[in-house]
């Protein structure tokens, strides 16, 4: 992440393809029919039933587990969430009330609130899409309430993969670290503008060196530790870096490991807490839905201002991806707002079409080179003209990408 792209206060989000959107409603408009129980234990996560018709769902949550467990209902991707509940309590129950439209989703409960859940299954509606009722002002703040949902479980598994990677690191098990270095940041990427909101917690985590020494900052975090997992070597390197990436660089000691590696630690943990804090909640609703719009747009810029020059991940090579992962936050964002600002006419969904087109382009010309679960090619290994044409796909996807929360607010 370079200091020249930090967009503080920029809300971010993160995910994969267009969402239709979906949202919690009250309890008393479900239809009583479409009710199912959820059995939540440590190691499960029991639905009634698989399938479902369109319309209001009711998903009632029992926590028989011992810790506190959250249930989420996920796109097909198994990644963006259509609906959750959180903070179930042991021997406590709780209700999910959500419209759904036709489609695969999948389920899952998260006990402890951290990792990747346990018992995730398909779950299949079938039927008509349905009209999502409601004033303009209500169902935009569902948009909102979606994305902190999905902040929170991007955060929740951000934890537990850096405490793996940090833990192979510590214990000098410098190949474990090296493979798990790009997934352990993926989480990360998705969210990056929601870190950089406050203050000095990204820099912490995430600033390259050269970043640190402009700004006289102590350099710790991913790209410190990055160093260490992939040395340095004097021909690698160019003019631009030799000064302060080579010059007088010394592995760090067993002790400085661990240092590097619970101040990580203790600065995600960080993170985890502020996003299930009053204040992640109050500063979301006073951005609404600009908010998650610009976004969008933050992390695009991210992509084009680090990602694409090769400079994020200097020593690993493994930019591309955090391209990935900031790719799917922007698109995220943008499929939280997409029908408002389809809705403003025929230029509205002119606009639309324009960004969902420029990013199926993207998309198909990053998965030439990997993907976020097999792993991309060593940034370095791209030609020129991969490179340009990755740039050119940015710009062809910013330029109309720039004008949607204008066009959302209008």
């Amino acid at each position: 992440m370079t200091s020249s792209s930090r967009v503080l206060g920029a809300i971010a989000a993160t995910g994969a393809a267009a969402l239709l959107l979906s949202g919690c409603v009250a309890k008393a408009d479900a239809d009583p029919s479409a009710a199912f129980t959820v059995s939540s234990t440590g190691s499960e996560c029991a639905v009634s039933t698989d399938t479902a018709k369109s319309g209001t769902l009711t998903f009632d949550i029992t926590n028989g587990g011992d810790q506190v467990t959250e249930f989420y209902l996920l796109a097909d991707d198994g990644l963006r969430i259509v609906g959750e509940v959180e903070n179930v309590a042991p021997s406590a129950s709780r209700a999910l009330t959500v419209t759904v439209q036709p489609g695969k989703y999948f389920t899952v409960c998260k006990p402890g609130m951290v990792g990747d859940g346990v018992g995730k299954a398909a779950f299949t509606v079938t039927g008509d899409r349905v009209a999502v009722d409601g004033p303009d002002a209500a169902q935009k703040k569902k948009a909102v309430d979606l994305y902190a949902a999905f902040v929170k479980d991007q955060v929740g598994q951000l934890v537990p993969a850096v405490d793996e990677f940090v833990t192979a690191y510590e214990n000098g098990d410098d190949a474990k670290a090296r493979q798990l270095f790009p997934t352990a940041r993926a989480s990360y990427e998705r969210i990056e503008p929601v870190a950089e909101a406050l203050g000095d917690l990204d820099p912490r985590i995430d600033y390259r060196e050269v970043d640190a020494v402009a700004e006289g900052l102590d350099w710790t975090g991913f790209h410190r530790i990055e160093k260490d997992l992939w040395a340095p070597a004097k021909d690698a390197l160019n003019a631009d870096h030799e000064t302060s990436a080579w010059k007088d660089w010394a592995p760090s000691t067993t002790a400085e490991r661990a240092d590097y590696g619970d101040q990580l630690i203790a600065d995600v943990q960080e993170l985890y807490d502020y996003v299930h804090s009053d204040d992640f909640v109050k500063n979301l609703e006073d951005q609404g839905i600009s908010g998650v719009s610009n976004g969008a747009i933050a992390l695009l810029d991210e992509v084009a201002t680090g990602k694409i020059t090769g400079e994020e991940d200097w020593w690993s090579g493994t930019d591309l991806n955090d391209f990935a992962a900031n790719v799917e936050g922007s698109k995220m964002a943008f499929s939280l707002v997409s029908e408002f600002a389809a809705a403003q006419g025929k230029d509205g969904a002119a606009l639309v079409k324009r960004i969902e087109t420029g990013y199926a382009d993207l998309e198909t010309a990053l998965a030439q080179h990997g993907s976020l679960k097999a792993g991309f090619v060593d940034f370095k290994k791209l030609t020129d003209a991969q490179k340009r044409e990755l740039v050119d796909l940015i710009n062809s996807l910013a330029e109309p990408l720039s004008q949607l929360t204008g066009t959302t607010l209008s």
